[in-house]
């Protein structure tokens, strides 16, 4: 692989990581009733034009 795909790749996931990580604490804030539950979560990564779906799930204890 090149190096500009592995840079342009490293870019896009840091940006799903900052971007989820933020969009998750803002849910959890406004949310009521978070506090000492687990949460099952699951993130789903397409990409148009070639066949791929990655699911990953896991688990978000609340704050």
């Amino acid at each position: 692989m090149s190096e500009d795909f592995n840079m342009s790749m490293r870019k896009f996931l840091k940006q799903v990581g900052v971007t989820s990580q933020q969009a998750i604490e803002e849910a959890m804030r406004t949310a009521e009733g978070t506090s000492g539950k687990s949460f099952e979560a699951k993130m789903v990564l397409t990409i148009d034009g070639i066949a791929l779906e990655h699911v990953v799930t896991g688990k978000i204890d609340g704050a």
